[in-house]
């Protein structure tokens, strides 16, 4: 069992909290769940619970967007062949799906293009360009990828290709010199919202050229898959990436498009009432699966394709990818525990660091994370490509990976990404002096402290106050995701009513009460059947740590707790 701190968000003022309650007839708890939002006024909390697509940001505020349209409009009126570019990730094939759909309708000529991640890797690369040229395009639009592309952009224009950029990394120092750059992070952009994903900034390019052209309801019938990507990429679900993730989430549980579909049915779910969450694990691995084992061009085809048919004989080849990532992805795991059991001594080495030349480097970053989260060290997982070590990284949170490999470029051929994942290459002959460096640099600034998970609890709650009205509300906080997680509650002297059942390979489900009330809820804890055997002491009583989700059975909804940490106890007093 890993220990776990516990904190308790601290909210400002019991007169702040008791007024929002009041003028929103909410409970105090409720109340101090949007203020940790900064949401402090009615007028916030309806823009909150009833965000309106009346509130998207006019496009024309990013800059390079006047420039962007007017040439998209031009390839449009001369018939030019347009070639809009993509990553292999979720994100990048839902962009590429939204741009060729969209452009689609107004008649343009239109193509797409996917580099291969085992042979191309990610972004715009020269063999993408040259197949652009080979195609007679005239004007390649770049999505969730292209920002840092200096030198290809370059090697385009020297072809006779114009580029727009839609991005939303981080930019370099140096801005490509495109026709036109959209990218909300840019320094000279003084868009409102930065935190769009790449489908959101396709999307925005998409609102311009409607505008211009007097079609502006037309990018929203892609708003689904603005969604998709929203949700599968992690990015903040506040401001106007929730109305769009919202409003598109709304379109996939009552309209969804046949790719879509196919997918949701090949995850063993219905639409109607799927959830952010679900996306990102059921549905977001079968799109990424294709894209981590060979050509994600699959995965576009299945979200433009109108046919429901092809959709799901599409969808089985997806299925069919993800079955074989889930097998290497086990497998490359069960030998990658076995490496740090036997081989790495967690007293000393305050990072795990792995190279093996066989590890498929598709799944080396899902390794990587799952890693972390089994014993919470920051991770390096290396394999063989090209002569060289290249590899994922994944941190923990209070320990930035990239500033640690900065630190050791030197032994480096190259890095990047942020604060908690990066990607890497090392030449054979410097591993072992990177692996030293590396551990020496964590060493120094990871605290034991730091090596204990936190978990950030929102609230205390008791049993009482989970009521039809407040389980309501709660529903209306999502979509959730970052900047807006499922709230985490801590409810304390819980008993444990009934024998706990072992479900699934490693997940414990139990039914508790509070305070001797009659008010039951039904507890699972997802890879928690550790906890089995105190569970069934008699008398068993515990502190728990956990959120609220729902659960079907038999065609009804009820609530269900989602354990994240338990305590137990022994005549009160907290067993370690």
């Amino acid at each position: 069992m890993t220990n776990k701190r516990w904190k308790i968000r601290e909210v400002c003022d019991d007169y702040s909290v008791k007024s929002l309650a009041d003028s929103l007839n909410i409970s105090d708890v409720l109340s101090s769940l949007l203020i940790q939002r900064d949401i402090t006024s009615f007028s916030q909390a309806k823009n909150f619970f009833r965000p309106s697509l009346d509130s998207l940001h006019d496009p024309f505020l990013m800059n390079g967007m006047e420039t962007a349209t007017y040439r998209v409009i031009t390839a449009l009126t001369e018939n030019q062949l347009i070639m809009v570019y993509g990553d292999y990730d979720v994100d990048g094939t839902c962009s590429t799906a939204l741009l060729y759909l969209f452009l689609k309708e107004l008649g343009a000529k239109v193509e797409f293009y996917i580099p291969k991640r085992l042979t191309e890797g990610y972004g715009i690369n020269i063999t993408g360009i040259d197949h652009a040229k080979s195609r007679n395009t005239s004007l390649i639009i770049s999505v969730d990828c292209g920002i840092t592309a200096v030198e290809e952009t370059d090697y385009a224009k020297k072809l006779g290709m114009d580029l727009i950029i839609c991005d939303h990394h981080q930019p370099k120092e140096k801005i490509p010199n495109a026709l036109a750059v959209l990218d909300p992070l840019k320094p000279d952009c003084s868009y409102p919202f930065v935190f769009l994903s790449g489908a959101g900034v396709a999307f925005k390019l998409a609102q311009g050229v409607s505008e211009r052209i007097g079609k502006r309801e037309l990018p929203l019938k892609y708003l689904d898959l603005v969604a998709l990507a929203g949700a599968a990429d992690i990015v903040s679900l506040t401001g106007e990436n929730r109305i769009l993730v919202k409003e598109g989430l709304e379109q996939i549980n009552s309209h969804p498009r046949p790719g879509i579909l196919a997918l949701i049915k090949s995850s063993n779910m219905q639409p109607g009432d799927l959830t952010s969450g679900q996306i990102v694990f059921s549905i977001a691995p079968r799109i990424n699966a294709v894209g981590r084992m060979g050509d994600a061009e699959r995965a576009v085809e299945l979200l433009i394709t109108e046919s429901t048919d092809e959709a799901f004989k599409l969808a089985q080849i997806l299925e069919t990818e993800n079955y074989q990532r889930r097998k290497i992805d086990e497998d490359t795991f069960s030998m990658a525990q076995d490496f740090v059991e036997n081989s790495i001594d967690l007293n000393s080495d305050t990072a795990i660091i792995l190279h093996q030349e066989s590890w498929h480097a598709g799944v080396i970053g899902i390794v990587a994370s799952r890693l972390v989260e089994k014993y919470y060290r920051p991770t390096i997982i290396l394999t063989t490509a090209g002569g060289v070590a290249k590899g994922s990284a994944r941190s923990i949170s209070n320990f930035n990976i990239y500033d640690a490999l900065k630190k050791c470029e030197d032994l480096l051929i190259h890095f990047g990404g942020h604060q908690a994942a990066a990607g890497l290459a090392v030449e054979m002959d410097k591993l072992n002096e990177f692996k030293f460096r590396f551990n020496q640099v964590a060493k120094e600034a990871i605290t034991e402290d730091d090596l204990a998970p936190e978990i950030k609890i929102d609230s205390r709650l008791k049993f009482s106050e989970i009521t039809p009205k407040f389980l309501r509300i709660i529903d209306q906080f999502a979509p959730f995701g970052p900047g807006n997680m499922r709230p985490v509650f801590l409810s304390e002297n819980v008993e444990i009513v009934n024998k706990p059942k072992i479900v699934g390979t490693n997940h414990v489900v139990v039914t508790l009460k509070q305070n001797g009330s009659d008010k039951l809820f039904e507890c699972i804890g997802f890879n928690m059947a550790e906890y089995y055997v105190e569970m069934t002491k008699t008398n068993c009583k515990a502190d728990i740590v956990y959120n609220i989700d729902k659960s079907a059975r038999n065609g009804m909804s009820f609530p269900q707790l989602r354990l994240k940490d338990i305590k137990f106890k022994e005549n009160n007093v907290e067993l370690n």
